[in-house]
């Protein structure tokens, strides 16, 4: 059975292999300096949250980070749902169901309206999920990096 826990100081070196898998499944690359400074800032748990995905065993098998932020178009605020991850052997056992469960909990609890999240348009496996949870609303995402 899996469990959700939110993540501690000694969790750093079980978060970070998931966080390189994330990373690596977005064939992503980022400075070790954020990674440092993600974690901490998780950790602090003022501005950003996060929780883990933990099996039978005790092992870390998912990740998820989330912050809420104040809308335009609502009197509360909104969630945000940043990073979601499950490790290759841990698909379809739950976890992101647990994981994304534990936000939208928490979101309650804080008074969000809503939460929300983006995934690329080709993760049909987590599509799958979140087809399942929640409610495809049409938008397509543009950025601007600077």
């Amino acid at each position: 059975m899996t469990s959700i826990r939110m993540i501690q100081q000694s969790d750093f070196e079980e978060w970070s292999a998931l966080w390189a898998g994330y990373l690596r499944f977005y064939e992503s690359d980022i400075a070790e300096e954020v990674t440092t400074l993600t974690f901490g800032r998780l950790v602090d748990d003022r501005d950003l949250h996060g929780a883990l995905a933990v099996d039978d065993e005790g092992r870390a098998i998912g990740l998820v980070h989330w912050l809420s932020h104040p809308a335009t178009w609502s009197t509360g605020e909104y969630c945000y749902l940043e990073d979601l991850f499950v490790c290759a052997d841990a698909r379809g056992t739950g976890a992101g169901r647990a994981l994304i469960g534990h936000v939208r909990e928490w979101a309650e609890r804080s008074g969000c309206e809503k939460v929300y999240w983006l995934t690329q348009e080709g993760n049909a496996t987590a599509r799958t999920l979140y087809d399942r949870v929640a409610t495809h609303t049409g938008y397509v995402h543009y950025q601007i990096s600077i």
